[in-house]
């Protein structure tokens, strides 16, 4: 089995997010192969620009929800937000990502549309740009799309309903059918299409795991977003927090979660997320060492991050950008891969549907 790829069914997956010793070095060792052969060895930058956690949901697990009344609310000015993206595009990042809370309200609708025809203003369309700012209505995807976002990544958090209204409310505001629905619209609209989950969460099982996966498999995604779980005080889950793994558990699972989806999807990008390393100080490399071919440095102007917390300890809050891209620089070598600077990355999976397309 372990030199399997893509045909894998939920038990196999099951047998490897448990393997442990040899066989789990095996298992790493096999992904990377796989990752190198697929997609190369660069890893891509896409520079993070969290600009407002000003959120219209209420989700139980994050850190910026709208019932935590101890944030302290912000919005990135325009001119913030635009200066972020030229560090990028000078020091050719190629790609951002906007991120924010979740809101769908005409002037914010409006604004982002804005900053993406600004982004590409600036830039003389050469910066690709990731939006992750929530569920939207079709037109509102297709209206960003036009004005120059290609990749969206929203992500599903679970894809087992029922594990999904136990890390959210059950209300008109948080409902799972209209989540999977949004990824649809996604998709249908064209974008690079990106989800993820939270691994080690309170109630999750292995077999809840396999079906995430299996989820991604089925749903065709370009690119993937997942890490470990790592609680909040300030929110409803906090209180289950006697039922978590240890956070080294979580970190090894979390590994392999990259690991098996890099055999299960071997041609997507896969990022090596910032809660890896708020957990291992190298987290994010070893995630780069195992699968993972995306990285995310912050360009959040460092007076913001702090109340963009959505779990507690989360590394970086104080680096500058610069200090931040020469940090991963170091980081990226130290795993043995090479930057793919000026290049946008985008996902071979996408690249290669889209050949299949128009044949």
């Amino acid at each position: 089995m372990w030199l399997k790829i893509v045909g894998l069914d939920k038990q196999e997956i099951i047998q490897l997010l448990k393997t442990t010793g040899e066989e789990r070095t095996a298992l790493l060792k096999r992904a990377q192969e796989v990752k190198v052969k697929e997609t190369g060895n660069k890893v891509y930058f896409r520079g993070l620009v969290e600009f407002s956690n000003i959120c219209a949901k209420d989700c139980l697990y994050c850190g910026i929800r709208k019932g935590n009344d101890k944030v302290l609310r912000y919005d990135v000015s325009d001119e913030e937000i635009l200066e972020s993206c030229r560090f990028a595009w000078e020091n050719r990042f190629a790609s951002v990502v906007l991120q924010s809370g979740e809101l769908s309200s005409p002037a914010f609708i409006k604004r982002v549309d804005d900053l993406l025809k600004k982004i590409k203003q600036i830039s003389n369309g050469e910066l690709g740009i990731t939006l992750s700012c929530g569920e939207q209505s079709m037109e509102t995807y297709r209206r960003w799309f036009e004005s120059g976002a290609h990749r969206y990544l929203l992500r599903i958090e679970s894809s087992n309903r029922e594990l999904y209204y136990k890390i959210h409310p059950d209300n008109d505001t948080h409902s799972f059918e209209r989540r999977i629905e949004a990824l649809g619209s996604l998709k249908t609209t064209g974008y690079q299409v990106g989800t993820g989950i939270m691994i080690g969460l309170p109630f999750q099982t292995y077999e809840h795991l396999a079906d995430d996966l299996l989820f991604f498999k089925k749903l065709d995604i370009d690119m993937c977003g997942m890490g470990p779980y790592l609680e909040h005080e300030d929110t409803p889950l906090y209180q289950y927090r006697h039922l978590l793994k240890t956070k080294q558990e979580r970190f090894d699972l979390a590994l392999n979660m990259i690991a098996v989806l890099r055999l299960l999807m071997p041609d997507i990008n896969i990022a090596a997320a910032t809660a890896l390393q708020a957990i291992d100080p190298a987290g994010r490399e070893k995630a780069l060492a195992i699968g993972a071919n995306v990285i995310m440095p912050n360009l959040t102007p460092t007076a913001y991050r702090e109340e963009y917390q959505l779990y507690e300890n989360k590394p970086c809050l104080d680096e500058d950008a610069e200090l931040c891209r020469n940090c991963l620089e170091a980081r990226i070598h130290m795993a043995g891969s090479e930057i793919g600077y000026g290049e946008w990355g985008d996902s071979k999976h996408f690249q290669s549907r889209k050949k299949m397309e128009r044949r």
